[in-house]
């Protein structure tokens, strides 16, 4: 039997988060995808109307889960390139 712990507790802790904490992103996420879609759905009837919202939403939250995903994860030295830290700037 899985422990409900690591059922609610794993995920938010690999990407750097609380449970709340992910909760409140995630939740933010979903949210603004669904008015973006919603107004991407009007744009479709009326198109007028919401010309650049659909995209603009995207791009947006793009770059929020970019910058998210940078702020979780240490940097990565590219392959063949010395380890990123002190003495790698000191030479």
């Amino acid at each position: 039997m899985m422990n409900p712990h690591r059922l609610f507790a794993e995920h938010p802790q690999s990407v750097g988060e609380t449970y709340f904490q992910h909760l409140l992103a995630a939740g933010t996420f979903g949210l603004r995808m669904m008015l973006g879609g919603l107004a991407c759905l009007v744009h479709g009837v009326l198109p007028f109307l919401f010309v650049r919202t659909g995209s603009n939403c995207i791009s947006d939250l793009h770059q929020r889960m970019v910058a998210r995903q940078r702020l979780a994860q240490p940097p990565i030295a590219a392959v063949g390139q010395r380890p990123i830290g002190r003495r790698a700037a000191i030479r």
